[in-house]
C-alpha cells in the first residue's frame, strides 16, 4: 500500500490478498488506522515544511505493522537529518506525538528524510554481515560501536542471516552496542 501527499491531497491504493472475510476486516481496520496515522503525520510534516520554507515531497506507506512517512526532494532536507540522524530522530518523536494527540493511540510511525534511514539501513546490514564473517573466521567475539535501538535491530537481523554466529546487545544507553559472537 502506498499513498502520496501532494498539496494536501492523499491518494491511497490498497490490495487485500486474504480470502477469509473476518481476517480481511481486521487487517483492513488495522491498515486503515495506519493509513490515518500516515495522513496525520503527512499533514503535520507538510505544515512544518511550510513554516521552514523547505521544499519536499511527502510519501506515505505502510510496511508491516507501522506507517512509514518519507520526505524527499528538497535541497535543505539535510538540515532535518542532522548529525548522525539526531534531528531526524527528534522530528520522528515529535511527529509520533502529533499523531498520538490526534488519535489517542501511541504511534510506531517511522520517518525518513532524504533517504537517510534507507541508506543507513543498507550500511548497517553490510556492517553486521561483515562483522559476522570476521567472527566466523576468527572465532572471537566482536563488539561494535554504540547504536540506537533502530540501528541495533538492523545489525541483529543482518547477523541472524549468517549461520554460525549470533548477536547480543550489551551496555546501557547511550553506549549500548551489539556484540557479534560465535554460535
Amino acid at each position: 500500500m502506498t499513498a502520496e501527499i501532494d498539496g494536501g491531497d492523499a491518494t491511497v491504493a490498497t490490495t487485500t490478498v486474504n480470502a477469509d472475510p473476518e481476517t480481511d476486516e481486521v487487517e483492513s481496520d488495522a491498515e486503515e488506522a495506519l493509513i490515518e496515522e500516515g495522513e496525520i503525520a503527512g499533514d503535520y510534516l507538510e505544515q512544518l515544511l511550510d513554516v521552514l520554507d523547505f521544499d519536499g515531497d511527502i510519501d506515505l506507506d505502510v510496511e508491516g505493522d507501522r506507517a512509514v512517512v518519507s520526505i524527499d526532494g528538497g535541497k535543505d532536507l539535510a538540515k532535518l537529518v542532522g548529525r548522525n540522524g539526531e534531528v531526524l530522530d527528534a522530528l520522528q518523536e515529535l511527529t509520533r506525538l502529533a499523531v498520538q494527540q490526534a488519535t489517542g493511540e501511541r504511534s510506531r510511525l517511522m520517518l525518513d528524510v532524504a533517504g537517510w534511514r534507507a541508506k543507513r539501513r543498507s550500511e548497517l546490514s553490510a556492517l553486521g554481515e561483515a562483522a559476522a564473517q570476521r567472527v566466523l573466521a576468527s572465532g572471537a567475539p566482536e563488539p561494535l560501536v554504540p547504536m540506537t535501538p533502530f540501528e541495533r535491530k538492523i545489525v541483529h537481523d543482518a547477523v541472524a542471516s549468517v549461520e554460525g554466529v549470533a548477536s547480543e546487545s550489551e551496555g546501557v544507553e547511550p553506549n549500548r552496542h551489539v556484540v557479534v559472537v560465535p554460535a
